[in-house]
């Protein structure tokens, strides 16, 4: 077997070309795809970020990411550097630590193996260079050779970065050069030669751990302050799927919630309380609430969130209350007049820490009970 085979003569497509087009992939797996709703998912595939995150403490998330493709450089150990490199730096997208990585690879058995052990080589050294352990992986013969990895990493759950989250009038901040598509595509149609883009392949093994890191020290996230509450489910018949309900309520600053007391309306105050309290710390949210119902918000009293809760017949308590908002109310006011008046502007741009106030009054009213929630 010879050694000297050209990988680009092996593929078809190459790189992130090679991907199933979105709308196709999306129309196929909607019918299938049913995803459980879970307070700790941060991170899932209806929001189509880099990776998926999983909280699994008050101080750590999992994320986790897959990504191969077919031979983009004829050189085998630069198309295994890129190809660990383009699946580690998922992790760095989202503002995590890349640990475990598992290799995934396809590879035809007529060809020398010297091959393949000089594309795992290449992305053994990348991972290497990024401080992840290469524990495994899986291989199977194909006619087409394909190299990548599926990586672990680790962040802070109130760290995460995201880009579903971008928002009009943010910044972009590019780490490297845009066009790496269109100049393989060049390059693979004649246009240009593999030496002519030297630096498109230097940049396409750079890992993004340095940018990673100037990131996380400069809170650049997208995520952090964005509270979401989970309320439930709604199902879209048309594509047989069920799709997670979440309330922004940074966005969403007074909700009105109707129903009658102890069914549907209970349901939605637990889950907004409960999802928002186990997916953000103290220094994201705080709630006040006064429950002039059936009390059944009591539960939550022991909640480190919770900075006071009253019940019917605490008048002076509630008076102290009122008070006390109120003159959050007017701290903020002066605290965001720099600001636009705004507290998502206050907190992307101060870099300080401030948590959203949530405000829960609960009340019954002859046949209709209503809660209000208001957010600070």
């Amino acid at each position: 077997m010879e050694d000297n085979i050209e990988l680009l003569s092996c593929a078809l497509e190459g790189g992130c070309s090679a991907k199933i087009p979105p709308d196709l992939l999306e129309k196929t797996l909607v019918p299938i795809l049913k995803l459980k709703t879970d307070s700790n998912l941060l991170s899932d595939v209806d929001i189509g970020d880099d990776a998926g995150v999983y909280k699994i403490s008050e101080d750590s998330a999992i994320i986790f990411t897959t990504d191969f493709f077919p031979p983009v450089v004829a050189d085998p150990y630069l198309f295994g550097q890129i190809a660990a490199c383009n699946s580690i730096s998922d992790i760095y997208a989202m503002g995590g630590e890349p640990k475990l990585a598992l290799n995934i690879t396809m590879f035809p058995k007529e060809d020398s193996l010297n091959i393949l052990a000089n594309i795992l080589k290449g992305g053994q050294d990348k991972a290497t260079e990024a401080g992840v352990l290469v524990v495994g992986g899986h291989t199977i013969t194909d006619a087409t050779i394909k190299y990548g990895m599926a990586v672990i990493g680790f962040a802070n759950p109130n760290q995460i970065t995201t880009n579903s989250n971008a928002k009009d009038g943010d910044i972009i901040i590019l780490t490297k050069p845009l066009g790496t598509g269109c100049c393989l595509a060049a390059m693979r149609n004649g246009f240009i030669k593999e030496n002519d883009i030297e630096d498109v392949f230097e940049a396409m093994k750079t890992l993004n751990k340095k940018a990673c890191k100037i990131m996380n020290k400069y809170n650049i996230s997208f995520y952090k302050n964005i509270i979401e509450a989970i309320i439930g489910e709604y199902d879209d018949p048309s594509n047989q799927r069920q799709f997670v309900l979440k309330v922004n309520l940074n966005n969403n600053g007074n909700t009105i919630i109707f129903g009658s007391d102890g069914n549907d309306r209970e349901m939605c105050l637990d889950s907004i309380i409960y999802s928002t309290t186990t997916r953000h710390s103290t220094k994201e949210i705080n709630y006040y609430i006064i429950d002039y119902g059936s009390e059944a918000l009591r539960k939550f009293s022991n909640f480190p969130h919770i900075g006071d809760m009253v019940f019917a017949n605490e008048e002076e308590k509630l008076n102290n209350l009122m008070k006390m908002i109120k003159d959050i109310i007017k701290e903020r006011k002066k605290l965001f007049i720099s600001y636009s008046g705004n507290y998502n502007t206050y907190i992307r741009e101060s870099k300080e820490e401030l948590p959203l106030i949530g405000v829960i009054i609960k009340i019954n009213c002859n046949y209709i009970s209503t809660s209000f929630i208001n957010t600070l």
